[in-house]
């Protein structure tokens, strides 16, 4: 490393959950030390060689290379490098209303100060590119942001924290399924998509729809798709072909088939039904007075 020591801090925060405040990387010299301190905000060092040593809750850690530890605002921390092979690490400071979330993802809960992450070079990679944005600007930003992101994802990777089956956790799945859906609808999307996009199995989401909403997710994708397409055939001019188009149908006929077994009725039937049907309420001076008799 060409340089002992190389710093970088941002002032104005755009991204309230999850922020970057600070970022840096230092060679220390025999012993160094930092503390008793407090910080205000959350504070990960991780080690690329050598070795020191952490003290928090009159605990003390001995922290090697591919290793780090989490400081935690308001806890009273020391830490030291060691006399004959002291440590160079980096360091990322960050803060956020879901920072402790993140922290989870990586295996860090609330009693965890120490963590293990072999991708060593894939940090320190993320690192100098931080370092690089060190202008104002949205490119910088956004780029920033990003990076925090990727370095959370590295840790993330090597903690392989799965989720934990319960009742949030399958709503969740339920969300994020639905939530995909209401994205790619136009798209020819399948159930095998929607499935893989939540890391589950097809039968098991399956199993959730069923019991969290009475339906399979191929009837939710349908009722969605037909919902959409009823929209755009009351609400537009757009030929029928369009709208299929517009609702994830590439066959004319199977956008046909699917719309009649939803709601009775042809796509065109529909849309002069309902349209003859509001034609009538526009042009009706007592629409208003009806069943007020």
């Amino acid at each position: 490393m060409t340089q002992h020591y190389s710093f970088l801090q941002f002032k104005e925060q755009t991204f309230e959950d999850f922020h970057l405040l600070y970022c840096g990387r230092q060679q220390c010299p025999p012993a160094y030390h930092f503390g008793p301190a407090i910080r205000t905000n959350y504070l990960i060092h991780y080690v690329i060689k050598g070795k020191g040593y952490y003290s928090v809750n009159d605990r003390k850690y001995t922290i090697e290379a591919n290793h780090g530890f989490l400081i935690r605002p308001g806890e009273l921390t020391f830490y030291q490098a060691d006399e004959r092979d002291p440590w160079t690490y980096l360091w990322i400071g960050f803060d956020g209303n879901k920072a402790k979330t993140y922290l989870k993802y990586v295996g860090m809960g609330d009693n965890d100060y120490t963590f293990a992450c072999p991708d060593s070079n894939q940090l320190t990679e993320y690192l100098e590119q931080m370092l690089k944005h060190d202008t104002l600007g949205h490119y910088n930003e956004l780029s920033l942001q990003g990076l925090l992101f990727l370095f959370f994802a590295t840790l993330a990777k090597s903690a392989a924290i799965p989720y934990e089956e319960d009742v949030e956790t399958d709503n969740l799945y339920i969300s994020k399924a639905i939530e995909y859906i209401h994205k790619n609808y136009q798209n020819p999307i399948l159930v095998t998509d929607i499935a893989n996009y939540v890391s589950l199995s097809r039968t098991y989401l399956t199993t959730l729809f069923q019991q969290t909403l009475h339906l399979s997710p191929q009837q939710f994708l349908l009722k969605f798709r037909i919902t959409k397409a009823s929209e755009l055939l009351l609400n537009t001019e757009l030929a029928i072909q369009t709208v299929a188009n517009s609702c994830g149908y590439h066959d004319p006929l199977a956008f046909s088939k699917a719309f009649k077994k939803v709601t009775g009725l042809s796509p065109s039937n529909y849309r002069k039904v309902n349209t003859k049907n509001n034609d009538k309420r526009d042009t009706d001076p007592h629409q208003y007075d009806k069943g007020n008799d």
